[in-house]
């Protein structure tokens, strides 16, 4: 069967618009007919990423139907509404001459180029992908803005959630007010924390980040954000996450966070950075030392079987306003547009693709 895909044929360079042979699920996989795919900024690292082997398929977020189903995956059946997630952790036990086959299938162009991709593509009409990195979702819920909870509302909410485990009453403060920084911003909301601060270069992207529980703004390009946030939290938050990844914000969480000192239980604030990480950034180490901060990353750090149907389940009740994140919406053609809009900070929330 053909289908129509986004396809990078070399590094940095546009996505074509190119048809791709999808063959028939294996007996692990599921052949899912898409509805709408999010955008994420982690494909413009990829866009660039010169060890990605080329022709490239990208995206890994999406909500569709499924087509067709293997023998072994049982979970889901055909007909079926389900999310698309690349957090399907490899099994502990995995060995590196086996991680290939957690890898998308082979697939080729009408031209029989072969194309990679990673673990899962979602820029296309159609895709095959392993059983493990598809979920069942009622058929109540929308199929487009529900396309973000693979990726960027999972990230963000799974940081907080799970990777801090925010508690009523925390402070908060989340660098970077796109679709994971705003994830963040709500998931802190409902927990009960304040202040929660929200961080960024541009005042609309702020003033959108009050619509999703943010307490108190801060531009970075008019004021010192390190004395800002320890003003506003009275000495330093609870909880610093970096939803942009960038090395000026990933060096100054620390600085940012409240300050412990000698002894046991005297803690001070963490650092969280989430995502793609800087090359590399320098930090003073009395911060660990003298007031024992801490700092550590967090990775897709959510649970889709669990953390899905309490999001879902946030958005029924109208805590998560997914609607609102869903911001901008292209259609295939317009991906390139998509990608030069998010990265000049057009988009306020998430932009989705619809098919």
């Amino acid at each position: 069967m053909k289908s129509r895909t986004a396809i990078q044929f070399k590094v940095g360079g546009a996505l074509v618009i190119d048809e791709v042979c999808i063959s028939d699920p294996d007996p692990d996989q599921v052949l899912i007919k898409l509805h709408s795919t999010g955008i994420c900024h982690s494909q413009l690292h990829q866009m660039r990423d010169p060890k990605l082997k080329r022709p490239l398929v990208l995206g890994h977020e999406a909500t569709g139907i499924v087509e067709k189903k293997g023998k072994n995956v049982t979970h889901v059946r055909e007909g079926d509404h389900v999310v698309l997630t690349w957090m399907n952790p490899l099994p502990a036990k995995t060995k590196k001459s086996d991680i290939s086959k957690h890898f998308m299938s082979p697939l080729q162009t009408i031209n029989k180029d072969l194309v990679h991709g990673v673990f899962i593509y979602t820029w296309g009409e159609h895709v095959t992908v392993r059983g493990g990195y598809v979920f069942p979702i009622s058929k109540d819920y929308p199929t487009d803005v529900t396309s973000i909870l693979g990726c960027a509302v999972a990230t963000g909410c799974g940081a907080v959630m799970n990777t801090a485990n925010v508690l009523p009453g925390n402070s908060v403060a989340v660098f970077g007010a796109g679709g994971v920084g705003l994830s963040a911003i709500c998931a802190a909301s409902i927990l009960g924390a304040y202040p929660i601060i929200a961080v960024d270069l541009h005042d609309k992207k702020l003033v959108f980040a009050k619509e999703f529980g943010a307490t108190h703004l801060i531009n970075s390009k008019k004021v010192n954000t390190v004395e800002a946030i320890l003003d506003i939290s009275s000495g330093g938050v609870d909880y610093a996450f970096d939803a942009i990844g960038v090395k000026a914000t990933a060096e100054q969480l620390l600085s940012v966070t409240k300050e412990g000192g000698v002894g046991v239980k005297n803690d001070g604030g963490t650092a969280i950075l989430i995502g793609y990480p800087p090359p590399e950034i320098t930090i003073d180490p009395s911060h660990f030392v003298y007031y024992q901060r801490k700092y550590r990353g967090s990775n897709g750090a959510a649970d889709p079987k669990k953390d899905f149907p309490k999001i879902l389940n946030w958005y029924k009740e109208g805590k998560f306003p997914l609607d609102k994140l869903v911001s901008n919406r292209y259609k295939l053609e317009n991906i390139n547009q998509a990608y030069h809009e998010l990265e000049a900070g057009e988009i306020l929330g998430r932009g989705i693709i619809e098919f």
